[in-house]
């Protein structure tokens, strides 16, 4: 597995996750890296992507609660969440690529569930 996240789990709403995505190689390799979000009958959205610069971007709906980090001696790339609504309930998945080249890792998921 080149992309391990963990740290998913329920939440009541108002409450905080951080995620973590370890990486089997070196983050330093990669352009963007990202977390992208699944929930039940909807498309893949992107949550939060960093680059190599340390440069951010984020979704609209998650601006001012969720913020994208990466350590790079460890090769782990962090999403810290707060503020939690039930509509960041989804499946959170960590990504990995190469611009220009074919290069896009996905992890295999971590279920972030927001309920009371």
């Amino acid at each position: 597995v080149q992309l391990q996240a963990s740290g998913g789990g329920l939440v009541q709403p108002g409450g905080s996750l951080r995620l973590s995505c370890k990486a089997a190689g070196s983050i330093l390799s990669y352009d963007v890296l990202g977390w992208y979000r699944q929930a039940p009958g909807k498309e893949r959205e992107l949550v939060a992507i960093i680059t190599s610069d340390g440069s951010t971007n984020y979704a609209e709906s998650v601006k001012a609660r969720f913020t994208i980090s990466r350590e790079n001696v460890k090769n782990i790339i962090y999403l810290q969440m707060s503020s939690l609504k039930p509509e960041d309930t989804a499946v959170y998945y960590c990504n990995a690529r190469r611009v220009g080249t074919s290069v896009n890792l996905w992890g295999q998921g971590t279920q972030v569930t927001v309920s009371s």
